[in-house]
């Protein structure tokens, strides 16, 4: 079995794969991994959040590993 990636161009080709599908030559499996990722820095990016400085990062960090390492 050979896989292959696929970048539909018009949407219309949708229907000739599905008809491949229903014939059982094809296996059509969506790859959301890239889609998921993109969406999330898409959706984290249009917040507008203030950006910290180093010194507000480092903070941070130091914050959480006195947390963590408090056992």
């Amino acid at each position: 079995m050979e896989t292959l990636r696929i970048e539909l161009i018009n949407p219309k080709a949708i229907n000739f794969l599905n008809g491949l599908a229903d014939l059982n030559l094809i296996s059509i499996k969506k790859d959301t991994t890239d889609t998921d990722f993109v969406d999330l820095l898409t959706k984290l990016r249009s917040h507008n959040l203030p950006v910290l400085s180093d010194e507000e990062i480092l903070a941070e960090v130091e914050l959480v590993r006195k947390h963590r390492y408090a056992d």
